[in-house]
């Protein structure tokens, strides 16, 4: 630690926390991580000027065209076509959309509820803890997956649907951890001294708990919206998720595996599109979770 000597004084300078863009970015997998991100998102917020042609658009004649850089390929249509006629790139771009709208949407719902129900049970604890937490567990039981295809299988596959089964099966890994933290977060002096002073329990909550646990919630809905894209993609190579001509990478490949001896395009490229995605989305997330600990700054 520095030192400053006035007047036969030793000062010492204080410690300057780093800024937190600079321990975020200060690592090259966060960095990767996020330009992918950010290059799904522009594919998703521009598809429709990105995508070069109409992505529900068939032409038989144009079937199985390869990617534009081996024999029989071309310019037109960068990564082929697929067994329809459909051009492979401009339904990656918008499947990045429906990936996009999925993994924010289900989120925003699972994370709701969970952070709800976890700051209830945590602060209050109790009969209300103990009910929270047996729901919770139960919940936990079952697999995410059968239970999302047991709720699609019953009420029909949609985009509608799929968003609140993601986001209905997601909300306990939220309560877990929120729970956990709001435990310890009642015991506190700042709380208590909150409690002491007449605060209500919605202001509480509202200003001391929330504030103070906000950073795992951050770091929850990044690891949350990859589980989403890849249940989405779950459900739509199984024919569960959303209608046939809405483009989606798991239709996608799932249409493209009776052709891979023939056909490789047809199921690598959307393979690749989920995998670079969901490997984008958790690198983020590793960067966020270290730039949001203290001792990291």
């Amino acid at each position: 630690m520095a030192t400053v000597a006035l007047a036969g004084l030793s000062l010492e300078e204080p410690l300057r926390r780093k800024p937190f863009a600079a321990v975020l970015f200060s690592g090259a997998p966060t960095i990767v991580g996020a330009a992918i991100v950010c290059a799904v998102a522009v594919l998703a917020l521009l598809a429709p000027w990105i995508a070069p042609h109409d992505p529900s658009m068939q032409n038989l004649a144009l079937a199985f065209k390869p990617p534009s850089w081996l024999a029989g390929g071309s310019a037109t249509y960068l990564l082929g076509t697929d067994d329809l006629g459909r051009d492979i790139f401009s339904r990656i771009v918008w499947g990045a959309r429906i990936a996009g709208i999925v993994g924010l949407c289900a989120v925003a719902i699972g994370g709701c509820i969970g952070i709800g129900l976890g700051v209830v049970a945590g602060y209050f604890g109790g009969i209300v803890d103990d009910v929270i937490a047996r729901i919770a567990d139960i919940q936990f039981a079952f697999p995410a997956v059968l239970l999302a295809i047991a709720v699609v299988g019953v009420v029909g596959p949609s985009l509608l649907t799929v968003i609140l089964t993601i986001g209905i099966t997601g909300w306990v890994q939220y309560v877990r951890v929120v729970r956990a933290e709001a435990l310890s977060l009642r015991e506190r002096d700042f709380v208590q001294a909150a409690v002491a002073t007449g605060s209500s329990v919605t202001r509480i909550l509202l200003r001391h708990v929330l504030p103070n646990i906000s950073s795992s919630i951050t770091v929850l809905t990044t690891f949350g919206i990859a589980r989403a894209i890849i249940l989405e993609s779950a459900l739509s190579f199984l024919a569960l998720g959303v209608p046939a001509d809405i483009p989606s990478w798991g239709a996608m490949l799932a249409d493209g595996r009776q052709f891979l001896d023939t056909a490789w395009w047809l199921g690598l490229f959307p393979g690749l599109a989920i995998f670079f995605t969901v490997l984008g989305v958790n690198l983020f997330g590793d960067g966020l979770r270290d730039a949001l600990d203290p001792q990291s700054r």
